[in-house]
């Protein structure tokens, strides 16, 4: 039995591997590129959904 700490050299390929390029360099989403266009459309949906959370409710209670 493999201890925890130690690797096992017959189990390289685990589901962490799966699908990801292991040589490239790493990134997380915030340091992802972004252009206008898209803090364009997330303002949009931002208010939108501020139009359903709080005038819809805003709206019934005139009525």
């Amino acid at each position: 039995m493999v201890a925890d700490t130690e690797h096992d050299e017959h189990e390289a390929d685990t589901g962490a591997d799966v699908g990801h390029d292991l040589d490239a360099e790493r990134t997380t989403a915030p340091m992802s590129d972004y252009s206008g266009r898209d803090v364009g459309i997330g303002v949009v949906v931002m208010l939108l959904g501020a139009v359903v959370a709080f005038g819809i409710p805003l709206l019934t209670i005139g009525l």
